[in-house]
């Protein structure tokens, strides 16, 4: 799962870049007025609303921008900032990223996780034996990989599905059934 939600008019954005979640892709400018054409890359689009403050980045540049308005586009959206009026203003920002901090993701719903929880969980077997470390999930056109770090080897991929992997939220650990031989050399 990618994004987040909290409230839409925060104030304040924290500008570590391991503490932000990314949200959207500019894209290219939309008319002559300063729309811009936003891929979302979050599983709650719903979360672009009049008001919302993002951290735009491309390359060392940066800055933040504040949704002025928007409106739905095919499977993106068309979104004006505020202080953007034109075309070669909205040129400006084509090509950027658009973040939000990790505080402010939406809540998960029940069965789901944000790849940036998982990172660096402990991985047990049912037996309760380490497996290794959770690197991230990786979301692949066949479903989604949980990418582990073992004592012998990097990057192990494991499917991401029931009966396979459990996530223990309180516990802060993930329980892996793989099948045989995935875990092997």
């Amino acid at each position: 799962m990618t994004s987040d939600k909290k409230v839409p008019g925060h104030s304040s954005l924290v500008t570590d870049h391991s503490s932000l979640l990314l949200v959207g892709i500019v894209r290219r400018p939309h008319g002559l007025k300063g729309e811009l054409s936003i891929e979302p890359l979050t599983s709650f689009p719903e979360r672009f609303v009049p008001g919302l403050l993002l951290l735009w980045t491309r390359g060392s540049e940066e800055r933040k921008v504040r949704v002025a308005a928007v409106r739905p586009h095919g499977r993106n959206l068309l979104l004006t900032f505020e202080g953007v009026e034109d075309i070669d203003a909205a040129r400006g920002l084509a090509g950027g990223d658009l973040s939000v901090s990790k505080g402010e993701a939406f809540p998960v719903p029940e069965g789901l996780h944000y790849s940036h929880e998982l990172a660096g969980l402990p991985c047990f077997d049912s037996a309760g034996t380490l497996l290794g470390q959770a690197v991230r999930l990786e979301q692949t056109p066949g479903g989604p990989l949980l990418e582990i770090d073992t004592p012998s080897r990097r990057g192990v991929l494991v499917p991401f599905v029931e009966g396979i992997v459990t996530v223990d939220r309180k516990g802060r650990r993930i329980i892996l059934d793989p099948p045989e031989g995935l875990m092997d050399l």
